[in-house]
């Protein structure tokens, strides 16, 4: 059974990334493609990876932590890894919820500000 690979090129269509993210992801090793000559490939594992990493990204995890916690499921394993997902995923919804907040508050000091000036200008 011959497993599906993708080329540099469609790696960056799938996920809709530059060739020169791709390239860092590689250059920090956070992908590992096959190569063959100046050609690389990307299995179903590298497309897992890139999956999680972006969605790591998504929720605003930086890329050491997202490096750091691909490897330890290869050293450590799946429950391992899971357990420091939680870990991880309840420091980063304080770290977020915190940013909501500031946005909430900027948010109402920049609307009263703005009806304030509208109401000295009579709009």
């Amino acid at each position: 059974m011959s497993e599906t690979r993708l080329s540099f090129k469609e790696m960056c269509g799938r996920f809709d990334v530059t060739p020169r993210t791709l390239r860092y992801y590689e250059y920090i090793e956070l992908l590992t493609p096959e190569r063959e000559g100046r050609a690389r490939w990307y299995g179903a594992r590298e497309v897992a990876r890139m999956t999680l990493i972006l969605r790591g990204r998504k929720f605003g995890f930086q890329l050491e932590e997202i490096r750091q916690w691909l490897q330890m499921y290869e050293r450590d394993g799946t429950e391992a890894q899971m357990r420091t997902w939680v870990e991880m995923a309840d420091k980063q919804l304080v770290q977020l919820n915190d940013q909501r907040a500031q946005l909430d508050s900027a948010i109402e000091e920049l609307k009263a500000l703005r009806d304030l000036t509208a109401k000295e200008l009579g709009e």
